[in-house]
């Protein structure tokens, strides 16, 4: 089975080429069997391949299809590599990437563009599949830029709205710098270890002068924040919640954001050759972790909450691949991938049966209406707030665990961290206490099985991962450097539970309904619900100046310097014209001069 290891990428770029060269001519149920069959048909090859994998026992597995480019000393290979890192990878990206889609088949179903949106998704996989099997820096970068192309046709799908496309405008501009970093990264590592395949660039990482590599992982790291939406380049994120709410569920729980978090863990073995690097990472995943927890508290739309959390839970997995936790992390990434895929699923059904509403100030009551919708909401909070027992609680606990010992990180980011899980708590409870339990605006239409049951069932394994998936066993021991296993006292495990529990009563006493709740209204507000003002300082130093530029330019001020080349240009030619008059003795003359002009210097000259 390993040996159809090529296949799982290539079943959705089949799927999406397929359902491109037959636009128009598929019906919705077509595109719907085409798109998501495909998915589930490579999940259950990913279940197969892995299977034989981790039965194998071996450290990798490499499969070379073709040479791609024959390139001296460096050829480039057309090539895969499946380890224990890139398995869980790929079974994260197309087990509940394939859910997604499915739920998408019916969220979807009526939209007069589904085809086109399903050509988009499975080209996002495709990418993103690529990014993780890649054996290459080459095949890395390309499905980089892949899943950067496909989140911005995604996020502005519905291009008719303005909002839209300047979300997915936004999105593109901010990651393209992060991508501008990360390929100046690529080609220094490039340059220092004079190959591109990324096994023996890792084996040779004790090599390399430490300055050398310190600006080579500087720049990967700022790769890794343009696409993971962490500090300084976190803005796009709360507004590509622009697209459809599917969308917003690959690109949060499955793909896009957790691109950088495996960046720098596939990469770890130059990091830890440089562990001031593996400070700033910590010290950007915490910033980002209080900054997303803060702006959360006040957030109306629904939608946007759930953005800021994931800003905030990637985060963590940045802290803890500082803290060289990188196990810790990408299980942190995983159970993240479940109950973040049941949150926005669950969020979309909420927002069609409430009539298209996504403030949460204009819903309430819907666990009396929606029973079963508001039990799937509850079960993926709790997991995100990580109450003992549920998926998120085992992965966030290793990584707090590993922040208070490790080397590379201080109690003060360990007691930051665990104030984050308080404001995660406080803004999760407000969420289900107002949604679930508030004053309707108005009753939603139809009850929990109002809509076809594809809007229900993708979502069952997703409440099973959410609750017992912290349970699944990883082994990286055969890909990051093995370290001791962490034991802490026990009033250091309980104060990350303590917090979680303060932030319930917190929010409890705030927002759990006595009255009609309001929505928080002040400058200190207004400064929260804008991302905490960095898209305000980002438009008066970039934006601002560009437009301002502009408008000088508006008289075409630039245009006039290259319209002065030409007449330069055109009037020294009529100059020149002058002297071709067709009478030869004036030739003769201008040739003699010229002579004794160059005869005269030289003689002076000497």
């Amino acid at each position: 089975m390993l040996d159809l290891l090529f296949v799982i990428p290539l079943l959705p770029l089949a799927s999406s080429v397929l359902l491109l060269l037959l636009a128009g001519r598929l019906s919705s149920m077509q595109v719907a069997i085409l798109g998501v069959g495909s998915m589930g048909i490579a999940a259950l090859l990913t279940a197969l391949v892995g299977w034989e994998f981790i039965q194998a026992g071996s450290a990798a597995y490499q499969q070379v299809l073709f040479n791609w480019l024959p390139i001296n000393n460096a050829p480039i290979n057309l090539g895969l590599y499946l380890d224990q890192l890139s398995l869980v990878m790929t079974c994260v990206i197309v087990g509940v990437g394939w859910l997604i889609h499915w739920y998408a088949a019916a969220y979807m179903f009526d939209d007069k563009q589904v085809q086109r949106f399903f050509v988009y998704m499975n080209l996002f996989v495709f990418a993103m599949l690529m990014l993780v099997l890649g054996d290459n820096l080459i095949l890395l970068f390309l499905g980089w830029e892949g899943v950067g192309l496909c989140s911005f046709l995604l996020i502005g799908f519905w291009q008719y709205d303005a909002d839209n496309v300047k979300a997915a405008k936004k999105a593109f501009i901010v990651t393209r710098v992060g991508d501008t970093a990360m390929m100046i990264g690529l080609l220094m590592l490039f340059q220092y270890f004079d190959t591109l395949y990324i096994p023996n660039i890792l084996v040779q990482a004790d090599r390399v002068s430490e300055p050398l590599l310190w600006w080579a992982c500087l720049m990967l790291v700022g790769g890794a924040v343009g696409k993971s939406a962490q500090l300084p380049l976190q803005t796009w994120l709360p507004d590509a919640m622009a697209g459809p709410t599917p969308v917003s569920a690959l690109i949060h729980a499955a793909t896009m954001v957790t691109a950088g978090v495996y960046l720098i863990a596939r990469m770890q073995p130059l990091f830890m050759q440089v562990p001031q690097m593996l400070e700033i990472v910590a010290w950007i995943g915490t910033l980002t972790l209080l900054l997303a927890g803060f702006a959360a508290l006040v957030q109306t739309d629904i939608k946007r909450i759930l953005a800021y959390s994931t800003m905030s839970q990637i985060g963590y997995m940045f802290l803890g691949l500082g803290a060289m936790a990188y196990d810790s992390a990408i299980f942190h990434l995983m159970t993240h991938a479940f109950f973040k895929a049941l949150l926005f699923l669950t969020a979309g059904s909420i927002i069609v049966k409430m009539h298209h509403e996504q403030n949460i100030f204009k819903m309430g009551g819907l666990y009396k209406s929606l029973p079963l919708t508001s039990t799937f909401l509850l079960i993926g909070l709790l997991a995100l707030v990580a109450v003992p027992g549920f998926s998120g609680f085992f992965s966030k606990e290793a990584i707090l665990a590993a922040v208070w010992q490790a080397d590379t990180t201080s109690s003060l980011l360990w007691w930051m961290a665990v104030f984050g899980a308080f404001l995660t708590s406080v803004y999760s409870f407000r969420l289900l206490f107002i949604v679930c339990f508030g004053s309707a605006s108005y009753s939603p239409k139809g009850g929990d099985f109002a809509f076809s049951s594809q809007f229900v069932v993708p979502l069952i394994p997703l409440v099973t991962l959410a609750i017992v998936g912290g349970f699944i066993s990883l082994d990286f021991s055969q890909v990051f450097s093995p370290k001791e296993q962490v034991h802490l006292s026990l009033w250091l495990e309980l104060i990350p539970v303590g917090s979680m529990l303060l932030g319930l009563l917190v929010a409890w006493l705030i927002y759990f309904p006595r009255t009609k709740a309001q929505p928080a209204q002040g400058r200190l507000n207004q400064f929260l619900l804008g991302g905490l003002g960095f898209d305000w300082l980002y438009q008066q130093l970039f934006t601002r100046p560009l437009q301002l530029f502009a408008r000088w330019n508006k008289s075409d001020l630039v245009d006039h310097f290259y319209q002065f080349v030409g007449w330069f240009n055109l009037s020294l030619n009529e100059v020149l014209v002058l002297s071709q008059n067709g009478k030869l003795r004036w030739y003769l003359c201008a040739t003699l001069v010229g002579a004794a002009l160059m005869l005269g210097g030289l003689l002076w000259w000497r």
